[in-house]
């Protein structure tokens, strides 16, 4: 029989009135300093799904995720709920599986994405940020969230694949609506719509583009998926499928969400937007500070594959492991005030993962992603304000805006 769980756990962390304003990091903070392993019995309002420990201080992270033989990927999937995309497609995707074929396809991957090919990137993307910020002219305001930053990653990341532009907020819809599934304003039909005719349109596509990369190939990401090898393999054919979906809802959300949070930081602390401006030297620096502060995803999920134990705290075979990102960036014991936004710390974080295995794929591109789209949205308009109230998407795994109005002020370069 189960020992007990200590009483003085149990906050429902994935509660939506908890994230309406964002991740709580007052919450987080609690649980840091009182109960830095923490067990909640439940997930709110999914009665069918199993209670979860969270994993909240920096160096905890690195042990879970680096600790694969004990805290699988595979066993339960990378997602606390298993509501929203089934174990079944879930183990296609590399991101939850274990080595050894964890590293078989990500070696695969990893030929989309090596050093030369994000570097080659760059004209290209500057040119994107420019022609999405160029269409802004005479415009008083805009929100940055649809304005600026969808715009710019959709067509990253579909040019990345070898779609057409004409395809990408097609695409971008569908990575939005699947990723923040229990949000009423992004999916008013609710989370079944996401199953039953979602997660198929994205099969049905990705199906119709692998097919022909493999009777016409191109130097786009899509076909390299589908004529890399790795000793004599290649990918199979849901692999694919599966990888392409990963790397269109990645590429789609993940620079979107830390650039509109940094956007925001910076229109809140002037001092530091004034520093950037001074010195676009420091914009590295502030992009590493933005994945600091404002992870693109709140959390991933492993599995107790036995018997463990946490800062003495005893954890059995079968149990969820959540790490938070949202918490373990803003460890007390890591970074000295760490919830104030400062472009020149530079500071490691844990946006792409906690090391190991499973480091992001494509941190490289994000953060030359990021980096021009900071320098060319400062240079533009470096008069912008906020025009209201930000809104956050409301879901304890993606942690992004989904509205940020601003007054853009005068243009400064067309």
């Amino acid at each position: 029989m189960s020992e007990p769980k200590p009483l003085t756990q149990g906050i429902p962390l994935f509660t939506p009135e908890l994230w309406a304003d964002g991740p709580p990091h007052e919450t987080f903070k609690e649980v840091r300093s009182k109960c830095p392993v923490h067990y909640t019995p439940d997930m709110f309002e999914l009665p069918d799904e199993d209670g979860f420990w969270s994993i909240t201080k920096y160096e905890d992270m690195k042990i879970v995720s680096r600790d694969w033989q004990t805290f699988s990927s595979e066993l339960g999937g990378v997602l606390t709920a298993t509501n929203v995309l089934p174990l079944e497609l879930m183990r296609g995707m590399f991101i939850s599986m274990d080595p050894p074929k964890h590293d078989r396809l990500k070696a695969l991957f990893q030929r989309g994405f090596t050093p030369k090919r994000i570097a080659m990137q760059e004209d290209e993307i500057r040119e994107i940020v420019r022609d999405v910020l160029s269409r802004l002219e005479g415009q008083d305001s805009c929100d940055v969230v649809h304005d600026i930053a969808q715009p710019v990653v959709a067509r990253v990341i579909c040019r990345f694949m070898g779609l057409p532009p004409e395809d990408d907020m097609m695409w971008s819809e569908l990575m939005n609506t699947i990723l923040a599934a229990n949000d009423p304003d992004v999916n008013p039909e609710g989370i079944d719509t996401v199953m039953q005719r979602d997660i198929p349109i994205v099969f049905e596509r990705a199906q119709a583009l692998i097919t022909e990369r493999r009777e016409n190939p191109t130097d786009d990401l899509t076909s390299v998926l589908v004529h890399a090898e790795v000793d004599g393999e290649r990918l199979e054919e849901h692999e694919i499928i599966m990888g392409f979906f990963l790397l269109m809802a990645a590429g789609n959300d993940s620079t979107k969400a830390t650039f509109s949070s940094a956007v925001k930081a910076l229109l809140e602390n002037p001092d530091e937007r004034a520093k950037l401006i001074a010195d676009p030297s420091l914009v590295p620096s502030a992009v590493e500070e933005s994945l600091r502060m404002f992870p693109a995803f709140a959390n991933f999920r492993r599995t107790a594959t036995k018997d463990t134990e946490i800062r003495g705290t005893k954890i059995e075979k079968g149990e969820k492991v959540v790490m938070w990102y949202a918490s373990s960036n803003r460890d007390e014991d890591i970074y000295e005030d760490p919830d104030r936004f400062d472009v020149e710390r530079n500071p490691e974080h844990q946006a792409f993962g906690a090391g190991g295995r499973h480091f992001c794929l494509g941190a490289a591109l994000a953060r030359l992603e990021l980096k021009i789209l900071l320098e060319e949205t400062l240079a533009s308009y470096p008069e912008m304000e906020l025009d209201g109230k930000a809104k956050y998407v409301i879901s304890g795994f993606v942690n992004q805006l989904k509205e940020l109005p601003v007054k853009l002020g005068p243009l400064q370069h067309a």
